[in-house]
């Protein structure tokens, strides 16, 4: 059985190369996301290149072997379902349940699992919008989505996903009511600007570009 350390290592991995396009995390990006030295992580890459659970090459960066992944998904499924079913069950906000599912995700056993996913009803994504791993690992395929930023004046649009998953902006955009499967749509977006303008129930919102690339939505002209 993976030690809570190599469980972490691997999901904080997977989340890496799946943010940028498949590419190799780096030891800096491991070491920040995880809050450790790096001189901590290049030992730990090569415990998990070892244990045959990752391949880490020196100045090129580290990605996850079959096994390594295996395992980074059966963690995030665990972490997922934690997050909705607090969610549902004990009227938790998005802002809070990260914390929480991260002290729980690695005590949980398959059975309790598989018994929260079947209480929620098999559900496809995480209060964020994040996709939820099947109990073989898989992933449903994802809808087409952009950025925010990315939809031009008239565009309607459905919150999808948030990426910014701080507890700080999750309270912000529980403030703006922009709350997942919201619907909007586009008033302004002037190119240079910076700024954007939506409305969501008839009301106004504007915000930063940079707010704005941080959720990912669905949206048709």
């Amino acid at each position: 059985m993976a030690s809570l350390t190599v469980e972490n290592y691997l999901k904080t991995i997977y989340q890496i190369i799946n943010g940028q396009d498949g590419r190799p995390a780096t030891t800096g990006q491991v070491s920040s996301a995880l809050g450790v030295a790096p001189g901590t992580v290049t030992s730990m890459l090569k415990t998990l290149d070892a244990a045959q659970l990752a391949a880490h090459r020196p100045y090129e960066g580290v990605v996850l072997l079959p096994a390594g992944e295996a395992l980074a998904l059966r963690v995030l499924r665990r972490h997922r379902l934690l997050e909705l079913f607090l969610m549902r069950t004990l009227d938790m906000t998005w802002d809070e349940v990260h914390d929480e599912a991260e002290h729980m995700e690695h005590a949980v056993s398959d059975l309790l699992v598989e018994r929260m996913d079947a209480f929620l009803g098999r559900p496809d994504v995480d209060p964020h919008g994040d996709p939820i791993p099947r109990t073989d690992g898989r992933l449903r395929e994802e809808p087409p989505t952009r950025t925010l930023a990315e939809c031009g004046q008239g565009e309607t649009f459905t919150l999808a996903r948030v990426l910014d998953q701080s507890p700080e902006f999750l309270r912000y955009l529980t403030e703006m009511g922009l709350t997942l499967g919201v619907a909007g749509t586009v008033a302004e977006n002037p190119h240079g600007a910076g700024v954007m303008l939506i409305h969501v129930d008839q009301r106004p919102i504007a915000m930063s570009l940079e707010t704005a690339a941080s959720l990912a939505v669905s949206a048709e002209s």
